[in-house]
């Protein structure tokens, strides 16, 4: 993902989720020991609901 395509990506999680900064850093953190793709990290370590999951693929596909 380019770096600003990330940007979006990771300002989507804030606003239209409202995932909070300090979940995201404990996902990125985790990344670094279990490379993933970071929204199955999130939902794996139960940052985010199986709801907002899809949200976020259906964001990913039309991005």
């Amino acid at each position: 993902m380019a770096p600003a395509s990330y940007s979006r990506f990771l300002r989507f999680l804030q606003e239209d989720l409202a995932i909070s900064k300090a979940s995201i850093s404990i996902a990125l953190r985790h990344r670094e020991n279990d490379p993933g793709p970071l929204p199955m990290i999130l939902w794996q370590y139960g940052l985010v609901t199986l709801e907002q999951l899809d949200q976020i693929y259906d964001w990913l596909e039309t991005a």
